[in-house]
């Protein structure tokens, strides 16, 4: 599913209309009807924001963010981490966890009090 398919699908879940969506974010619907037709790529960065925003979208490749409670930047950070754990070998994820734990060790990097 494309990004711009993705926008719109997420639109309709949550409001009766594109036109609705637009009112409530005060986008303008030409604005929006550009978008899923010729791409989101060309939008304003802060459109794009605002919409990802409202929609619980990764404003990076449009997938559903979590409904959980955890902050935005926490997802985003965990997706990004994700995709990079998913490049690793078995001798990375190895290495991977063992300076995770080494780190876990030194309060500075933990959350922990």
């Amino acid at each position: 599913m494309t990004k711009e398919e993705t926008l719109k699908n997420e639109i309709l879940k949550k409001y009766k209309s594109l036109r609705q969506f637009c009112i409530k974010l005060d986008i303008p619907y030409s604005t929006l009807m550009t978008a899923l037709e010729r791409g989101i790529d060309g939008m304003a960065y802060g459109t794009v924001m605002k919409m990802c925003e409202d929609l619980m979208l990764n404003p990076i490749d449009f997938s559903v963010l979590s409904r959980k409670s955890t902050s935005r930047n926490a997802q985003l950070y965990q997706h990004q981490l994700q995709k990079k754990i998913l490049k690793l070998n078995k001798k990375g994820i190895t290495r991977l966890i063992d300076t995770v734990e080494d780190l876990l060790e030194i309060q500075k990097y933990t959350t922990e009090d």
